[in-house]
């Protein structure tokens, strides 16, 4: 069901890979409630994925753009003010990857090569986007800026890894970009913490499987879905939202609000024996 809550805006969605990514389902959504929008994401991913896919359902044009690139966001910017003629309203963020996690290396023996590319890819590369948009002056006075990211910035989480490094920064870029660009062109920032979500990069999280189980478990409401997710994103994206800035929303179904629950609780004491090396030492990286 439609309520045109972007009826006449223009939005970039950065991130969108096939249709488990969260980025698939705003975009989807965002056209319903009557937007115009353009898609971004890396050659590699435009080659591998599905998002030509989406573009031709949603009738929209795709921009490569490396989002550690400053010149090429600047290009999507340019490219997508020329298509959507005029102004973006809003925009998404939901980018992330972690070549220590893809290897397998723990938290107690990152690579901090990996670490840096991290960082720029899942949050530095936010505060290039915004940058870049507004030295473009292309966002709208009110529009919308939002990244996804996971309560690990706050909570420690077995196997987050140095992602949660990462959306520590992510959320305070937000705040601190949000300050500036708040004062100077009334443009909102905000982060939505969402549930965990078996995206193609989620999924990639040591011990997804039972942190998702874990999660709903907890959550007096279950896991937030990725479509519910989209939902909450497109209300952020709206006029309805015009005062909303600086905020890390939580869309959990209650779960940052837990300490324990009873669906938990029956479940807790299950052994650490697959944990364990051949020593009987737990391993928790």
């Amino acid at each position: 069901m439609s309520y045109g809550l972007l009826k006449g805006k223009r939005g970039v969605i950065f991130g969108a890979l096939n249709e488990q990514s969260i980025a698939w389902k705003v975009a989807v959504k965002a056209v319903e409630e009557g937007a115009t929008i353009t898609l971004s994401n890396t050659a590699i991913a435009i080659r591998m994925g599905q998002i030509s896919d989406l573009a031709k359902e949603l009738g929209c044009e795709v921009i490569p753009a490396d989002a550690t690139s400053y010149e090429d966001l600047q290009e999507v910017f340019r490219r997508s003010q020329e298509i959507l003629g005029g102004k973006i309203d809003f925009v998404l963020h939901s980018i992330g990857m972690s070549p220590n996690v893809r290897k397998g290396r723990t938290y107690d023996d990152l690579d901090y090569g990996m670490l840096s590319k991290t960082l720029d890819i899942s949050a530095v590369s936010f505060h290039k986007m915004i940058q870049a948009a507004k030295k473009e002056d292309a966002i709208a006075e009110y529009g919308s800026i939002i990244a996804l990211t996971y309560m690990a910035a706050q909570r420690t989480m077995f196997g987050y890894n140095d992602m949660a490094d990462a959306k520590a920064l992510l959320e305070s870029i937000a705040r601190s970009f949000g300050y500036i660009y708040g004062r100077e062109k009334n443009v909102r920032i905000n982060t939505i913490s969402q549930s965990p979500t078996m995206t193609t990069a989620g999924s990639g999280v040591k011990g997804m499987d039972r942190l998702f189980d874990f999660a709903s478990r907890m959550s007096p409401l279950g896991n937030a879905s990725a479509d519910e997710c989209a939902d909450y994103c497109i209300v952020m994206f709206s006029d309805l939202t015009r005062k909303v800035t600086m905020q890390n929303l939580f869309h959990d179904g209650g779960f940052s609000s837990m300490g324990m629950s009873l669906r938990a609780m029956a479940t807790y004491e299950k052994g650490l024996g697959e944990y364990m090396d051949e020593n009987g030492k737990i391993i928790y990286g």
